[in-house]
């Protein structure tokens, strides 16, 4: 883990795409997120963070989502 909820991740700067939309760009950062539950037990997930090629707001995206783009 880096800092601030950012993890360290080998496709961060690299360009992915998000399967679920579509959306092409640069991996910006992956945060790890401890969400609650109706248990109490807090569930682990991983929201990975695309700059799409054609600039805008950054699209956030579960981890298991995201798929490398060729070479960079």
């Amino acid at each position: 883990m880096t800092g601030d909820g950012h993890e360290d991740h080998p496709l961060v700067g690299r360009l992915v795409r998000d399967i679920a939309s579509g959306t092409e760009g640069r991996l910006m950062a992956v945060v790890r997120e401890d969400l609650p539950t109706h248990t109490g037990t807090p569930r682990t997930t991983w929201r990975a963070y695309i700059r799409p090629a054609a600039g805008g707001v950054e699209l956030a995206t579960a981890l298991a989502n995201v798929e490398p783009l060729g070479a960079t």
